[in-house]
């Protein structure tokens, strides 16, 4: 396993064709500073252009928290001027993470809160284990959940379940966080759930992988006939692709496919 830092508080290591993303920011919780932004922004950046990615998951170090959202002591110490240059250095790590084009997945071991739920949210499928305590609690601090909850928490449970959530500004366990779809699997231990998942999603054909993703993201909040349309172009975009080729040969040769991936 080899390992990539970005910055202090970001790493990327890799398992094969599984890129581990980590948030290393244990004594604060994972809170999500200005240089942490940065630098998960620039983790995305690089993963997004290595190819040899199949799947990303987002996992976090220390026993208590995946991340308990924005740094709300450095945001204490900002005058206005500030918070306006430090937005899109925010939205740069949460972008980061919901345009990776391979499939992502993260791994919710501890709290996840605010911004931390949110960096979830923006992964196509979320693990967790007994210790996880998610919620978007922004409104009680005066704001609102800005790095993509308001749009990604309803298209994920609902639009009045969402509301119910983002007003009320509670925090669900375990339990109940996957019994209302906040989460999509409940597992012994997110990391190593979560990894598992990643090496069998890992085993197909890396250009129909972000094909599917890019069709579903595209195709989301489109009319059938129209989400039918972007199904089709992602159709043709690997129909004709190597590891098209080296799919069919390997199912007719009772074989483990080599995928090329392109």
């Amino acid at each position: 396993m080899s390992e990539q830092r970005f910055g202090e508080f970001v790493a990327v290591r890799r398992h094969e064709h599984v890129a581990e993303l980590v948030l290393d920011r244990p004594k604060a919780m994972n809170a999500v500073s200005t240089e942490m932004a940065r630098s998960i922004g620039a983790a995305c950046a690089a993963l997004g252009e290595d190819p040899s990615v199949r799947v990303t998951v987002l996992t976090s170090s220390g026993d208590r928290a995946f991340c308990v959202g924005a740094d709300l002591k450095e945001r204490n110490s900002f005058t206005d001027a500030e918070l306006v240059r430090q937005r899109p250095v925010a939205r740069g790590a949460y972008t980061g993470v919901l345009e990776l084009p391979m499939p992502t997945i993260a791994a919710v071991h501890g709290f996840a809160l605010g911004g931390g739920f949110e960096l979830a949210l923006a992964c196509d499928l979320i693990v967790a284990d007994a210790t996880a305590v998610v919620g978007l609690p922004e409104v009680s601090v005066g704001v609102i959940p800005g790095g993509g909850g308001t749009q990604l928490l309803p298209r994920r449970v609902g639009a009045a379940r969402a509301a119910e959530l983002v007003f009320t500004a509670r925090r669900l366990e375990a339990a109940e966080a996957e019994s209302l779809g906040l989460v999509d699997r409940l597992v012994d231990d997110a990391r190593e759930g979560a990894l598992e998942l990643a090496a069998r999603i890992a085993a197909n054909s890396p250009v129909g992988l972000r094909a599917a993703k890019r069709a579903m993201r595209l195709g989301q909040g489109l009319d059938l006939r129209a989400g039918l349309e972007v199904e089709d172009a992602a159709w043709r975009s690997v129909a004709f692709s190597g590891d098209r080729a080296e799919g069919v040969a390997a199912f007719n040769e009772k074989r483990k496919p080599e995928w090329p991936g392109e």
